[in-house]
């Protein structure tokens, strides 16, 4: 009974993980995204720096990715 339990808190905590992964990704990209608009209708250069932003966006979620990752490997 108690491996049952350990295997189900097991399963939780992964499932809270991929959960959170995939928020903390899709805000970055969303920031990126709204930013790079926002900056483009303001300064005329559009779809340049929503591009730029985008890729800014991305590669901030995967580093926060990376970071989750090794946090959650070291506990």
């Amino acid at each position: 009974m108690n491996r049952m339990k350990d295997e189900n808190r097991r399963i939780i905590r992964a499932l809270g993980l991929m959960m959170q992964l995939g928020l903390s990704m899709a805000c970055c990209v969303l920031v990126g995204v709204i930013a790079g608009r926002f900056l483009d209708s303001k300064l005329g250069t559009s779809p340049w720096l929503l591009v730029l932003c985008s890729l800014i966006g991305g590669a901030a979620a995967l580093k926060v990715m990376y970071d989750m990752v090794i946090k959650e490997e070291m506990k």
